[in-house]
């Protein structure tokens, strides 16, 4: 419900996954993720933030390969908001999305997802 330090998705090492079921089948365009600042981390760094990533879309939530749709890199150093265009265009439209994390910026016990988000067109 908000970004304040430590108001996170955190999961143990720098690699997970998330797979999200949206609200309806969209042709996505471009993903959000957002970290809080390092001017509001107690710490003064993010090293927690997640680093490599690539999104994925897919047909149901048993799909163990989906579709990929861009791999990516968060800038610790840039906007806490960060918005990544769709780089592998598809012709299909999905109600499911899978967030892989490869890497953070370094944290040896967890990584922190803020906020992830799917923008697209309705199918």
């Amino acid at each position: 419900p908000d970004v304040y330090p430590g108001n996170c998705w955190a999961f143990k090492g720098s690699q997970g996954y998330l797979v999200v079921r949206l609200s309806m089948k969209i042709y996505p365009t471009a993903f959000t993720v957002e970290h809080i600042p390092k001017t509001l981390s107690p710490t003064g760094n993010i090293t927690s933030a997640p680093r490599n990533f690539s999104v994925y879309g897919l047909d149901d939530e048993y799909q163990e390969e989906g579709k990929l749709l861009g791999q990516y890199a968060y800038d610790q150093g840039g906007e806490p908001l960060q918005m990544f265009p769709v780089m592998e265009k598809s012709e299909n439209a999905f109600q499911i999305v899978e967030l892989r994390i490869f890497s953070n910026w370094g944290h040896a016990e967890y990584t922190c997802l803020y906020r992830f988000r799917v923008h697209g067109k309705p199918a």
